[in-house]
């Protein structure tokens, strides 16, 4: 064998060079590794391919390409895969539990492969909501010359003429549940909403997450951007398996990407586009593992700067595959970077600024997806932090898919989302009513759920407008209207959200940033001396684990 010790593999050497390492060489040549092969630098290629969800199921066919591409590079790849657990599959159920706690455990199982196998660089193909930033979780946790690329978009479904996504369907399932449409046109619904493979198409979660790889640096420009079934994404994924080596020979590594200046621009990405809620919890916890100061202040204050440009669904006309043929996530980008909005030095795995990326971008004539600088959807972008006796520790709310910036109402207290939606789909949530969702937290759920049945069928019945909810738990990136949601502390550790009762009046005053149960400070501490806490919903195996160690949604819900 024709052994080199060189800096390309510091790591795999180790493994494989050497008499003494014979052992491991026989094991890797029983699956058609050879002597050329384990002579040359090893990058890992990770993925969440899983038969169950569209959202990943290009994942293979992706991976492939990005080992062409690592081999035409000079490196030997080592494909492994993870788990992913789909939201739009486990909503409104028991298994929705399981969502975030899979972040940590794809991030956890990446970490594992690389450290076990002593990889060199590493590539990951991300899909589904929770694999995205897991995947960048995992990159700066190891800091190896590494990169990841978003498996893709879904493109839209048709229906009766328009374009249809799963955000329809669950909004359809309480037009149903009042009335407005029959059980036939439901399933027609559900069965043109979802065409093939790739992620959810409006700006819920795994788009938010997918600008974000972009914005921050941590995905090349434009590699998001190209759609699942779009014939380019073979050739972005090759072309993603030759940066991952020339990311080795640079010795560039992510946490030289993740700045605070980074952060701040995916911030802005999310405020601009009206993305999920969901990229709080994420980039905080990206924060934390970078290393890197960001506060949940800190989302309220870009936000604050930041104009909403991209008019995308939920709250807006369009989804991720017309962002694409407009120009893509970079386009939002050079918007931002024209406003002086934009950290525009950051550096991005090509090697070149965001700035310069783009300034590169080529809009399409004509295109109305991202608006004008001059002509924004909204002056300020879609999150805001909301504190105040209910929220001591902060909420998030987005106002992109809601005109209110008030309500006032009596309280609807339900303690599990099973127990909401079932009052919402028998007609018993009425104008005005505060719907109040707790033990949903990251500890007492545990895993912090998403309320998207609960949401989308008070949108389907048509009170979208007229009621408010709040909640420990969490929002899909489909949710619209006034919502609040990860409400710090939660109940499970005796937050005041604990403390309310049915018909206590709540307030929320988005202007001024609060969330207050109205009753006296006397009276809440009262009611909050005699909380006791509740027995775990499990006692034993993966969920009693998380739940022991997870920490507040205002920090990330972070387990380290």
């Amino acid at each position: 064998m024709a052994e080199q010790s060189d800096s390309l593999r510091s790591n795999s050497s180790v493994l494989l060079d050497g008499p003494q390492r014979a052992p491991a060489r026989a094991m890797m040549k029983a699956v058609g590794f050879t002597d050329a092969d384990l002579s040359k630098p090893l990058i890992g290629v990770a993925h969440s391919w899983m038969e169950a969800t569209p959202c990943n199921a290009n994942h293979r066919v992706l991976a492939e390409q990005v080992k062409r591409g690592i081999r035409a590079a000079g490196a030997t790849p080592v494909e492994f895969s993870t788990i992913a657990v789909n939201d739009g599959i486990s909503m409104g159920t028991a298994g929705m539990r399981a969502s975030l706690i899979s972040r940590e455990l794809i991030a956890d199982s990446i970490e594992l492969v690389a450290r076990g196998y002593l990889l060199d660089g590493l590539v990951v193909i991300s899909g589904c909501d929770k694999t995205i930033p897991a995947a960048m979780l995992a990159l700066l946790r190891l800091n190896l010359p590494g990169l990841m690329l978003y498996g893709g978009s879904i493109q839209p479904g048709r229906f009766n003429g328009r374009a249809v996504t799963i955000q329809d369907v669950f909004e359809a399932v309480g037009a149903q549940a009042a009335g407005s449409i029959s059980a036939q046109t439901l399933r027609e619904v559900e069965n043109h909403a979802c065409p093939g493979a790739g992620a959810c198409g409006g700006q819920f979660t795994a788009n938010t997450m997918s600008t974000v790889g972009e914005m921050i640096g941590l995905s090349p420009a434009g590699a998001n951007s190209v759609p699942a079934t779009d014939p380019q994404k073979g050739e972005t994924a090759f072309n993603i398996g030759r940066l991952a080596v020339e990311l080795l020979k640079k010795g560039l590594r992510p946490r030289s990407i993740v700045t605070r200046g980074a952060l701040e621009n995916a911030i802005a990405s999310v405020a601009a586009t009206g993305g999920s809620t969901n990229a709080v919890l994420h980039l905080l916890a990206i924060a934390h593992t970078a290393g890197v100061p960001l506060g949940i202040d800190d989302f309220d204050r870009v936000s604050s700067r930041t104009p909403l440009l991209a008019d995308l669904k939920p709250s807006g006309r369009f989804v991720a595959t017309d962002l694409y043929q407009a120009g893509g996530i970079m386009l939002v980008a050079k918007r931002l970077v024209e406003a002086g909005l934009l950290s525009a030095g950051e550096l991005t795995v090509t090697g070149r600024t965001l700035g310069e990326e783009a300034a590169a971008c080529r809009e399409k004539a004509g295109q109305e997806v991202v608006r004008p600088l001059s002509e924004p959807l909204k002056p300020n972008g879609g999150l805001v932090i909301l504190k105040g006796n209910l929220a001591p520790e902060g909420c998030v709310v987005k106002i992109s898919a809601s005109g209110r910036m008030a309500h006032k109402g009596p309280a609807r207290v339900f303690d599990s989302e099973e127990e909401a939606l079932k009052a919402v789909l028998a007609r018993r949530i009425k104008l005005d009513d505060v719907v109040v969702i707790r033990y949903e937290g990251p500890k007492g759920a545990p895993g912090m759920p998403e309320m998207l049945s609960v949401t989308a069928a008070l949108v389907g019945e048509g009170l979208g407008e007229s009621v408010a909810l709040l909640t420990d738990g969490r929002f899909s990136g489909a949710t619209r209207g006034l919502m609040a949601g990860h409400v710090a502390p939660e109940a499970a550790v005796g937050g005041p959200i604990s403390a309310v009762r049915d018909g206590d009046i709540v307030s929320f005053d988005v202007a001024r940033r609060r969330l207050d149960l109205e009753i006296s400070e006397g009276e809440l501490k009262s009611r909050l001396a005699q909380w006791k806490e509740r027995p775990p919903r499990y006692a034993n195996g993966v969920m009693a684990k998380y739940a022991r160690v997870v920490g507040s949604a205002a920090r990330g819900a972070v387990t380290d």
